[in-house]
């Protein structure tokens, strides 16, 4: 007997499928990640009364953790247009590019992304193209943003010109019933899945992310992204305080700093404008045991998550 001839199947009996067995309610079915893409940017620069802007969500690939002696292996930028209240609009075409480090990829590198020796050899970008795709975003995104920034600003000056946001930190997940911040945990809780560890994928589903309405808030979460990223912060730098105060600090949410990356060497923690007087009056009365003055850096979007501050 003749073998059958498999054919491809069909997408509306798939998702009808998929749909009876949700509606059982035994069972969860992912989808596959399916950018909303746009075929240009909306004419007109309004949508719905409050204007649009052009975001740029950017996932790096690299040969280690040290933005000061790894380098980069893949670029990706995936464009989004956004209203000012927070709705994803659509995507455009992404910058997706890989470059040949002066080093060799380390096998777990390779591992973890599965970008070989032979995909990058030969392969260069220059800082002019991607400061010249990146210069129209009023915005740049990353899902961890404090590793990409330093990547980035390390090999183009135009990223220090940007207001930066982290899809990460920049939404309360936790009080919105997420139990992980993980890029893949979030696409699955949206219902999707993805292939994760290349550039363009992990952009593609940190947008997809932020289109969600948010369960707790009922938000879109890219509106919660933006109102945390438009506030003033202030880090304060303890500096010379007392030994003995180390674990109170640490417990409070202060982090140490070993000056290596220009900064003081001392304890700081980072906290909203109106909370450093505060700040201040509880580190004279419980920590220094008398009044002092020290170092307050006022971090803007346009600062955060990069080793100037």
């Amino acid at each position: 007997m003749d073998d059958p001839v498999m054919t491809d199947p069909d997408p509306m009996q798939m998702e009808r499928l998929a749909r009876t067995l949700e509606g059982s309610g035994r069972y969860r079915v992912l989808r596959p990640l399916t950018p909303r893409v746009l075929a240009q940017y909306p004419a007109g620069g309004d949508a719905q009364g409050g204007g649009t802007r052009l975001g740029m969500f950017l996932d790096l690939e690299t040969t280690g953790l040290s933005a000061a002696k790894d380098e980069i292996i893949e670029f990706g930028i995936v464009p989004f247009v956004y209203t000012l209240e927070g709705k994803i609009l659509g995507t455009l075409e992404p910058f997706s590019r890989l470059r040949e480090p002066s080093c060799p990829i380390p096998p777990q590198i390779t591992a973890l992304t599965g970008i070989t020796p032979d995909m990058v050899a030969g392969q260069r970008v220059s800082a002019d193209e991607v400061a010249g795709f990146v210069a129209p975003a009023s915005l740049i995104i990353a899902h961890n943003a404090n590793f990409d920034r330093k990547f980035a600003e390390a090999f183009s000056p135009v990223f220090t010109t940007k207001p930066w946001a982290c899809s990460m930190r920049d939404v309360d997940w936790a009080a919105e019933g997420y139990e992980g911040r993980k890029l893949s945990y979030l696409g699955m809780q949206a219902g999707f899945w993805f292939d994760g560890h290349r550039a363009v994928d992990d952009c593609q589903a940190g947008i997809a992310i932020l289109d969600r309405v948010l369960p707790v808030s009922e938000r879109p979460a890219l509106a919660a992204l933006l109102d945390n990223a438009r506030q003033i912060r202030c880090r304060i730098w303890a500096e010379n305080a007392p030994y003995e105060y180390k674990d109170t600090l640490r417990q409070r949410g202060y982090r140490w700093n070993d000056g290596t990356d220009g900064n003081p060497r001392a304890w700081s923690i980072t906290l909203a404008e109106g909370a450093v007087e505060a700040e201040l009056a509880y580190l004279s009365a419980e920590v220094f045991s008398r009044p002092v003055d020290l170092p307050v850096t006022r971090i803007t979007p346009w600062d955060r998550f990069s080793t100037r501050c």
